[in-house]
């Protein structure tokens, strides 16, 4: 059984910032790909930002520059930072991640998904 649990989500102002984490925990044996995605009211879920476990990263356009993904492999850990926020960055945010596991047969994988969290910016 593996697990992503998010935090750091809220309401912030035009101009602020917040730093979302996503823990995974279970029964891990390595964990690939970690992402953020994001879903507006009546909007399809969009990439955020991805970082692999080598650490190379890549964000969507209308976020680079202002947002930094980050991982610390020893917690099983991701972040977002979110740096001059806009409106428009409101949505529930989703931590994803591709997770190789310890089953009773063996090793496999699969992707999981966090509960989601919201973040508001306010105008």
């Amino acid at each position: 059984q593996v697990q992503l649990v998010e935090s750091g989500g809220g309401l912030v102002q035009t101009g602020g910032s917040l730093r979302l984490s996503c823990v995974a925990s279970g029964s891990i044996f390595s964990i690939n790909t970690m992402a953020w995605y994001r879903q507006a009211p009546g909007m399809q879920r969009d990439l955020v930002a991805a970082i692999t476990s080598g650490g190379s990263t890549n964000y969507a356009d209308s976020v680079k520059g202002r947002f930094t993904i980050s991982r610390d492999n020893a917690k099983n850990t991701v972040y977002l930072q979110m740096n001059s926020l806009k409106p428009e960055d409101t949505a529930v945010y989703y931590c994803e991640a591709d997770i190789t596991y310890k089953a009773l047969y063996g090793l496999d994988n699969n992707d999981y998904w966090g509960q989601g969290t919201q973040v508001t910016v306010s105008s």
